[in-house]
């Protein structure tokens, strides 16, 4: 691969009711062009969901950001309006296998207290570095590895179709509402991201740490059902709102409406994300489950 990141695309609204992206990209391309403009790459912005963004909802027909992986993309019977978006969104930035998009940089908004959250799909030295950077720079900043061992042709995520790809994840904020603060923060994160990419290119980064800290998915957990799928409880109060911090063995973690509790029964100390996201619950999924893991320098 040509380490030399030429072209990146910023795309808000892959969710139509996250608006920080939405308000951002419209920012940037109408008022303040300068701001994620560099000297060795040029950057596009797209707007990707857009009838879901007129609606104000996540979606029109089905999760546009579940629609990327190769197969998905070859399949011409996939067809509805999200499924037909994601191919003509893979032939502008894409096509998947052979992008001239070198960096997606995808914005995104939580109803979780995650606080600003970088997500990363898949492995490298590129990413180990950007990690890094990006908690030097920003160290109120998470790294997420979000299943970066699986292929690349096999994830769905819509920054998957370039050369790299990286999410910034923000939140909390209710969906379709604008939050100050959330704003704020994805705005300074992807312009150390940018920083990044230009310093990257340049072969310029800074003495960066040899190490730092990350969280890897492991895998997600839903809300307790009875045999006709009906809710029988709710995340812990215990748990709701502490996004990446540690849960043990035998600790409380969904509170059940007979007042009983269900605890948590892994072999190991894990670290909720996405906790109690409003747009899981139609498939009723309360967090994702994840480990503390170290990003080694790879310089």
């Amino acid at each position: 691969m040509n380490n030399t990141i030429n072209n990146v695309a910023i795309v808000g609204g892959t969710h139509g009711n996250e608006l920080a992206g939405v308000y951002l990209v419209n920012y940037w391309r109408n008022t303040e062009p300068q701001f994620i403009t560099r000297a060795s790459f040029s950057t596009e912005t797209l707007l990707a969901n857009t009838k879901a963004i007129g609606l104000n909802k996540r979606y029109f027909d089905s999760d546009l950001n579940r629609q990327f992986s190769a197969e998905s993309l070859a399949n011409m019977n996939l067809s509805n309006y999200e499924q037909s978006r994601a191919k003509v969104i893979n032939q502008q930035l894409g096509p998947k296998g052979n992008p001239k998009s070198d960096l997606i940089i995808d914005l995104h908004n939580t109803t979780s207290n995650m606080g600003p959250s970088l997500l990363i799909p898949q492995q490298g030295e590129f990413y180990d570095l950007l990690a890094i950077y990006v908690r030097e720079m920003m160290p109120e900043a998470v790294v997420l590895l979000d299943e970066d061992h699986i292929a690349n042709q096999d994830h769905h995520l819509l920054s998957t179709i370039a050369k790299r790809g990286v999410i910034v994840e923000v939140g909390p904020v209710p969906q379709g509402v604008l939050k100050h603060e959330v704003n704020e923060q994805m705005a300074k994160m992807t312009g150390i991201i940018l920083d990044f990419v230009e310093l990257y290119n340049l072969d310029n980064l800074p003495q960066l740490p040899s190490s730092t800290d990350a969280f890897r998915y492991l895998e997600s957990l839903t809300l307790p059902v009875n045999d006709k799928n009906e809710r029988m409880g709710m995340v812990h109060k215990n748990i709701e709102g502490n996004d990446f911090q540690p849960v043990k063995s035998g600790d409380p973690i969904f509170a059940l409406f007979d007042g009983t509790e269900i605890n948590y029964q892994g072999d190991k100390t894990v670290y909720p994300a996405f906790i109690n996201e409003a747009a899981y619950y139609d498939n009723n999924l309360a967090m994702s489950l994840c480990e503390k893991v170290v990003i080694n320098n790879p310089r």
